[in-house]
This record gives structure tokens, sequence and C-alpha cells, in this order.
């Protein structure tokens, strides 16, 4: 059960960012999101067209700030650690 538990929550921040990242792609068809879930901690890896990597990440970094602070403020809800990494 515990096991479980974990897998949905993990899930949740995944399709937190995937849903996220579509919303402001051109190409929403090729971004991609991984998870690599470890104890304590998990690595999102968001991927995405290379059109696409500008609007994700934003003017000065802004929309890649901000992502990472919902990512964050889910992750501490489920008393876990997660850390999102943009990819090309």
């Amino acid at each position: 059960m515990e096991r479980g538990r974990h897998m949905e929550e993990d899930i949740q921040i995944k399709e937190l960012v995937e849903v996220i990242a579509r919303a402001l792609a051109e190409y929403p068809e090729e971004v991609i999101v991984k998870e690599i879930s470890g104890q304590q901690i998990s690595v999102i890896e968001l991927r995405a067209a290379k059109a696409d990597l500008g609007k994700i990440i934003g003017k000065e970094g802004r929309n890649a700030h901000a992502l990472r602070t919902l990512v964050n403020a889910a992750a501490t809800k489920l008393r876990k650690r997660a850390v999102l990494e943009i990819l090309e």
C-alpha cells in the first residue's frame, strides 16, 4: 500500500509539470516529462522542442523559476523533495 501511494504522488508532480509545459509550448506533442524517483528526492526531467525551450524557460528564466517553485511546493506537500531539470 505504501509503495503504491508513493507512485501515485510521484505521478501527480509529473503531471503538473507536463500540463503546464504543454500549455506554454507551441508544439505540446513534443513535451516529454520523465521522473526518476529515489527514497527522498525525485528528479523531474522536462524535454521539449528546441523552438519551445525559450517559452518554457521564459524571459530571464521567470517561467522556469515559477515552474520549479510549483514543483517544490507540490513536493513539500507530499513530504518529498523534487528537482526540475529542463533538458534540450
